[in-house]
This record gives structure tokens, C-alpha cells and sequence, in this order.
């Protein structure tokens, strides 16, 4: 019976080793250890334009922002356009530059200051559809999906401001890729943020890849949660399961525990090396369903550091590192709310926090990216189910990393109180007793089997091993 139950054991175990779906790319060695930040440009100043903009650079790099993601910044269709300045995602020249914008030499410049500073450059792609007035309406109506009367449609009904794009066509797979090519050769950026990539065929996103590969090596982030778009073309794809638990959770509808359950589903779904998104905003969520305050309320701080702290990659959208507290409007000019709000009294203001989240994932190798990331395992406590507690352990410094004490494991304890009500929480786990420092107060906290941690409502602790 035991030689039996060994055997079952060890079956189940290559079965789940086979079944694991399995990855043909590399991320680019430089993208382990970011975070991301979107930026809207429109919005981002009174003017709108790549130059004022890049007076902030600086401030972003202190920031510790490691890729810089734009908004689309092609031309806007004006036919059938929605409100006054249109949706970014109407574009009506992919190898043109909104003139709003600047020039192409403005953006150039910019490309490579943003290298100066140590940070990447992603551009946002839409591949699905064009606008209306787009130049291959014209010269290329073959590419364009129509009706039974030969007219071109929107891909979804309510998306009126664009037409669809037929990828049956190879002619257009061709003409998209050297599009995409155009701005890798020409402007060095660094690779692409793909909108709506699952209603793209997977197949055109996999002949893809290489191509840009071959000119350098790309960083790219699809629009979608599909684990098959991770074999042969994404590095990294939206965590949209996660963020609905998040809100599900914090109205009370879901356990914190479900929070857990999600990123342990996608243990099993996704690649080892997939880098997963985490974000509490974005553009999309932003316009249309509320700034992160409205969506979580006072959760929103400690939902931002699990989202920092979990394995994946943070999203910082742009105004959050100020406690943006409006709605950008996304077809009129809608300036962000750069006073924002700040934190409790006592307690770091937004940019004060998102800048020692960026730092405390560069300086702790476990909360890397993909698999130089370290694992996640929940912690054992008293049963406390207000209380997520996990950490991330991993033996990943590298031998050129001589910092003092960055030797060994290292590993990152993580406490969260998705409660407004004070909580108390000790461990039942053996091996997460030790020495600690508090990351955020510097204090040192030695664990031991009678330890307990008191957490106000909506609190959170990130302790360091020693």
C-alpha cells in the first residue's frame, strides 16, 4: 500500500511538471527587476506635448520608474471621432506621430534621455483596428474586415470610432510587422504595450517576436490574460483576475483568502517566466470605472503593496504616485490632479510610498520578475483570515552582487489587514522565526513562537530577513 501511495505521488507530480505550459522566449535581462508607469501624455500637462513632459523625468527616475509605457502616440482619426480630441486608440498613421505631440525629433531626443536615465521606453499598439480615416482605408481596403455590402465595421458595435482589421489577409501581417519594426529601427524603443492582443491572432503575435528580436532585444506586455500568448510572444500579460478579486474582496462579496487562490490558479496556467501585471488603476479603469480610491477606498494603500510585493510586475499609473484623485476623461483634455491627496497623518505620502516600493524591489531579489523572482508561499497564522500573510524566498543574488549582507537567502515577509478594524496575527511556522527589519520604520521585530503582530485597520507590514 505505501509503495503504492509512492507511486501515485510521484506520477501526480510529472504530471503537473509535463502539463505546466511551457515558453519558447526570453524577457529581456534588464526586465527583472521593474516596475512599470504608464503615461498619458495628453493629460500629463497643460501643454500635451513629449517636450514638457520630459521636465518630469527626472522626478520619475527618483521615482524609480524602470519602463516608461505611452499612450498611443500616433495621429487620431477625426472621422466619426468621439468627442473633441478623439480616443489615442483611433490611429490614423501607424509611422506618424501626433502632431499635438510634437515632432519625431522631440520624441527621439526623448527616447534617448530616457536611456540616459537608466529606464526603457514601450509604446502602445493597436493592432486590432484603425480609425476610420486611417492611410490604408485608401491604400490598402483589403485589409479592412466588411460587411455584406462591402463596408468596413467597427470590431465591436459600441467601438464606433474605429474599423476592424482582417487578419486573414498575410498582406496585412506583413505591413503590421514592419510598422512595428519602423519604430524599433528608427527610434530605439524598447518594445510595445499590445491593446485588445487576444482579438489579434495569436499566430501573427508569434511570427512576430523574433522579428523585433532580431533587431534588439524587446520587452512585451499584451492586453489580455490568454496563457498561450506567453509561448511565443509576451513576456508579460494583464492580471485582470486578480484586480476583480481585489474587488470583490474589499466589498465583502469574496474571503481575503481569494486573493491567494487567484495567484496560485496562475501557477498552473501561465509559464514559469511569465511576468504577470499588477495594478490597482489604469487608463482603462481610471476613465471608466473610478480612480482606485472610488473602486477600494481606504484598502487602496495596502492593496498597492501586495500588488508590489506579490510575484509579478507593478503598475504605477501615472498620478497615483500623488494620490490622483479624478477621473481623466478620455476624449477631452483632462489635466491629472497633480496636488492629489496625501496619506493618514504620520504615514508617508503617495510618492514617498511608491518610491520605496520601486526601491524595496530592486534591492530584494525574490520579489524579481518571472523565475528570478522567489517563490510565494501564504504564511500559517492564527488563523486570523483579515490578515494576508505570505513571503517570497528566493536564492537568486548574483555573484557580482557583493552589498554587504546580500548573501544567502533572502526573503521578504509580508503582513496585509484587509479590515478596517485593528488585528493581531502570530505565526505558526517554524521556519519564520528569526530577525527582521520593518522596511517601512526601519525597527528590527524578532520573531518567536509567542510573537504576535498588531496591525491597525487596513495596515501592512514589510519585514526583510536578516
Amino acid at each position: 500500500m505505501k509503495n503504492l501511495i509512492l507511486l501515485i505521488m510521484f506520477l501526480s507530480f510529472f504530471s503537473n511538471l509535463f502539463s505546466q505550459p511551457k515558453s519558447d522566449i526570453n524577457a529581456p535581462k534588464w526586465s527583472y527587476d521593474k516596475n512599470i508607469y504608464e503615461v498619458n501624455l495628453r493629460q500629463y500637462t497643460q501643454s500635451g506635448t513629449i517636450k514638457e513632459f520630459m521636465l518630469h523625468l527626472p522626478r520619475l527616475k527618483e521615482l524609480g520608474v524602470g519602463i516608461l509605457w505611452f499612450m498611443p502616440i500616433h495621429p487620431i482619426g477625426e472621422l466619426n471621432r468621439k468627442g473633441t480630441m478623439g480616443s489615442y486608440y483611433s490611429v490614423k498613421d501607424y509611422k506618424g506621430l501626433d502632431p499635438s505631440l510634437g515632432t519625431k525629433d522631440d520624441f527621439r531626443d526623448m527616447v534617448k534621455e530616457i536611456h540616459n536615465l537608466g529606464m526603457y521606453v514601450i509604446i502602445d499598439w493597436v493592432a486590432n483596428h484603425t480609425s476610420w480615416d486611417n492611410v490604408w482605408t485608401t491604400e490598402n481596403p483589403d485589409f479592412y474586415k466588411k460587411d455584406s455590402l462591402g463596408k468596413f465595421v467597427p470590431p465591436v458595435a459600441d467601438w464606433s470610432d474605429v474599423i476592424a482589421l482582417d487578419y486573414n489577409n498575410k498582406k496585412l501581417w506583413t505591413a503590421m510587422t514592419e510598422a512595428m519594426e519602423y519604430w524599433i529601427k528608427e527610434f530605439d524603443i524598447d518594445g510595445y504595450r499590445c491593446d485588445v492582443a487576444g482579438m489579434v491572432p495569436t499566430p501573427f503575435w508569434n511570427s512576430l517576436r523574433p522579428k523585433l528580436d532580431k533587431i534588439k532585444p524587446v520587452f512585451m506586455l499584451a492586453e489580455w490574460e490568454s496563457p498561450e500568448l506567453h509561448e511565443k510572444a509576451f513576456d508579460m500579460t494583464y492580471s485582470w483576475d486578480l484586480h476583480h478579486v481585489m474587488s470583490e474582496v474589499t466589498s465583502g462579496k469574496k474571503p481575503a483568502k481569494e486573493l491567494f487562490t487567484s495567484i496560485n490558479k496562475e501557477k498552473k496556467k501561465y509559464p514559469l517566466n511569465s511576468f504577470r501585471m499588477r495594478f490597482t488603476n489604469n487608463h482603462d479603469e481610471n476613465s471608466w470605472n473610478g480612480t482606485e480610491f472610488e473602486k477600494f477606498g481606504d484598502a487602496a494603500v495596502p492593496l498597492a503593496v501586495f500588488s508590489a510585493t506579490v510575484p509579478g510586475m507593478l503598475l504605477i499609473y501615472n498620478g497615483q504616485e500623488v494620490g490622483n484623485t479624478k477621473r481623466l476623461s478620455f476624449f477631452e483634455k483632462d489635466l491629472i490632479d497633480w496636488e492629489g491627496k496625501t496619506l493618514k497623518p504620520g504615514r508617508n505620502n503617495f510618492t514617498i510610498l511608491y518610491q520605496k516600493l520601486n526601491q524595496l524591489k530592486k534591492d530584494n531579489p525574490s520579489l524579481w520578475n518571472g523565475t528570478m523572482g522567489g517563490d510565494f508561499k501564504p504564511v500559517k497564522n492564527n488563523g486570523n483570515e483579515k490578515v494576508l500573510s505570505f513571503f517570497r524566498q528566493g536564492n537568486n543574488f548574483t555573484a557580482e552582487d557583493e552589498r554587504p549582507g546580500r548573501k544567502g537567502k533572502n526573503i521578504v515577509l509580508v503582513f496585509i489587514n484587509i479590515s478596517p478594524e485593528k488585528q493581531n496575527v502570530s505565526l505558526l511556522r517554524k521556519d519564520n522565526l528569526g530577525k527582521y527589519k520593518d522596511y517601512f520604520t526601519g525597527s528590527v521585530v524578532n520573531f518567536s513562537k509567542k510573537s504576535t503582530i498588531e496591525l491597525n485597520g487596513w495596515d501592512f507590514k514589510v519585514l526583510i530577513k536578516q
